[in-house]
């Protein structure tokens, strides 16, 4: 599948080269390409990157999210997979919440998008490693379109991760606070970032 990263941050770069090493076709849509490089990935401009994909991952803080999808152009069709986290600068609060969320409104600044939130609910670590002994970390997606569920279930499944869908594009609401939860655990209530949210099952 060729797929377009937007950002090279830590989980745009650790997504990308996992997705490379799968056999994806990987490229980076940054805003000055000259100035960064990547292995088994093409880099080039943002509109560059997203010509060709068939999913898009938006991997940039959530501030630069309009921005970015305004540079994106069209991507009216194409899968788009919003891992973005409204977070305050201190990463103590959400900015916006409950009443829409930040997969709803990048999906409002990118009409016709199939839009999935997913890949925001579990720190970084998770998802180069999601390997904890018998259990797999679970990464939670929400998104209305079935063929973009299958997406964003796929590329999940394929690092490592357990894939359950909460369910439509407006659950994203709850999605986001989970991350939240995450976010708090990990850096302000001493748990580091070595632990991930799952689900559990019965035998």
């Amino acid at each position: 599948m060729r797929v377009a990263v937007l950002g090279m941050g830590n989980v745009g770069s650790t997504l990308g080269r996992r997705w490379a090493d799968a056999g994806h076709e990987i490229t980076f849509g940054v805003r000055e390409p000259a100035k960064k490089k990547a292995e088994k990935a093409a880099v080039t401009t943002i509109p560059g990157a997203v010509a060709g994909a068939e999913a898009v991952l938006l991997a940039v803080p959530w501030a630069a999210a309009p921005e970015v999808l305004k540079a994106a152009g069209d991507l009216a069709g194409k899968v788009l997979l919003d891992c973005t986290n409204p977070v305050t600068p201190e990463l103590t609060h959400l900015t916006i919440g409950f009443a829409t969320s930040a997969g709803e409104e990048v999906a409002r600044m990118a009409p016709g998008a199939r839009v999935v939130k997913v890949f925001n609910t579990n720190g970084v670590g998770n998802m180069a490693d999601p390997d904890y002994g018998p259990l797999r970390a679970t990464m939670l997606y929400a998104g209305d379109h079935d063929d973009a569920n299958r997406v964003a279930a796929r590329l999940a499944e394929e690092i490592g991760m357990e894939p359950v869908w909460l369910g439509p594009l407006k659950e994203a609401r709850l999605l986001e606070p989970l991350a939240m939860t995450w976010i708090l655990l990990a850096r302000h209530r001493g748990l580091g970032r070595d632990f991930a949210l799952n689900t559990v099952r019965r035998p």
